[in-house]
């Protein structure tokens, strides 16, 4: 495993397994797998509705608590429920902290709920704060009203939209970028790019497997998601090689070709509407 340093000391696991549309019973097999396979990073959220299982998953694997970096996210149907909020959350997974707890949307009141997660952050429950799908002029907002800074963005990024202007934008602030999609949602046409076929033959690896690393590279987190153990299991073995300045420059060139989500006025009003009752998953 690599690690980035975020910009309040604490270190990160580069690459973690994430459990979006994962149910209940297999984000627990999943994290199991990927605990096992070596990942020390398990990336969950209120809307998954399967951190109870992550939490299961992390009581049986046995490993040290402290050495396994737990990310959720908070939905914005309670983001001003306070800090009780932070609390169930806690409570679902069995924890007594998370190592990163990320605003999930930029609807509600997130400057109210960005409070409330500084507060946990003073109280040792949280060691780290993100922003998730928060386009550039909301995070600025958040930057500007926040005590702590964030430590992480998470949005779309792969190598068909490397988000250079927002990467641009938070580097003076050391802000990391997460990668959700890192693989691009699995699309076939970024799967068999000739550059990818081409470094997959010279590395003895998969394309899927040289994208990862090529996101490690760049200084992003990923955490691809997966349910199937040997998918799992490859999406980790990447930290054995490293792609030369040139192969990244040839990466390079596919930037700007497509993005996969856009978030929609329309979008972004049904997930303010989305109430589900989190402590009723499995």
């Amino acid at each position: 495993m690599e690690y980035l340093e975020l910009n309040n000391g604490v270190k990160m696991p580069v690459e973690g397994l994430g459990t979006f549309l994962l149910s209940p019973a297999d984000a627990e097999a999943a994290s199991l797998v990927a605990l096992e396979a070596g990942y020390e990073h398990i990336d969950t959220a209120n809307a998954y509705m399967n951190e109870k299982a992550v939490g299961r998953a992390i009581a049986k694997s046995g490993i040290a608590r402290d050495k396994i970096f737990v990310s959720t996210k908070l939905w914005p149907s309670v983001y001003e429920a306070g800090d009780a909020a932070v609390d169930a959350t806690l409570a679902r997974l069995g924890l007594d902290y998370v190592d990163m707890l990320i605003l999930h949307q930029p609807v509600g009141n997130y400057l109210a709920a960005w409070k409330t997660m500084e507060r946990a952050y003073k109280a040792g429950k949280v060691k780290a704060l993100g922003l998730s799908n928060f386009p550039q002029d909301k995070i600025a907002e958040v930057i500007d009203a926040a005590e702590i800074k964030p430590q992480l963005v998470t949005v779309e990024c792969h190598p068909y939209f490397t988000q250079e202007e927002l990467r641009a934008y938070l580097k003076p602030y050391g802000i990391v970028i997460e990668a959700w999609y890192p693989l691009g949602h699995g699309d076939a046409g970024l799967m068999s790019e000739p550059v990818f076929a081409k470094l997959a033959e010279k590395y003895g690896k998969t394309p899927a497997q040289i994208i990862l690393r090529w996101h490690t590279q760049m200084g992003f987190s990923i955490i691809p998601g997966s349910k199937n153990p040997d998918h799992i299991k490859d999406n980790a073995a990447i930290f054995d090689f490293s792609l030369t300045d040139d192969e990244m420059a040839e990466i390079a060139k596919l930037d700007g070709i497509k993005c996969y989500y856009t978030a929609t006025e329309e979008a972004l009003a049904s997930y303010l509407a989305m109430r589900p009752d989190f402590d009723a998953q499995e």
